[in-house]
């Protein structure tokens, strides 16, 4: 199982989201947790991240086996999320 970081925005995100959408990215975060490249995650091009879908919202994130860390880099709509 991996620890969670989870960067400045991606907390904003989660603090700002409504209570519902705010349950089901946390319940796939949990799900990365323990299998961090689940069948749904894709990897970014030109960068060292994943990203899943829940709905109409990414969320990018990055893992370090090293650590076992699991770096919560940012959530937000797709249109956004990669800009």
């Amino acid at each position: 199982m991996f620890n969670i970081r989870y960067s400045s925005s991606a907390r904003k995100f989660l603090g700002n989201a409504e209570k519902i959408v705010a349950k089901r990215i946390l319940n796939k975060i949990e799900k990365i947790q323990q299998i961090p490249i689940v069948h749904d995650s894709k990897r970014l091009k030109d960068k060292n991240l994943f990203r899943v879908r829940v709905g109409k919202f990414r969320i990018l994130y990055e893992v370090d086996y090293k650590n076992n860390i699991l770096g919560i880099v940012r959530i937000d709509k797709r249109p956004r999320v990669y800009q």
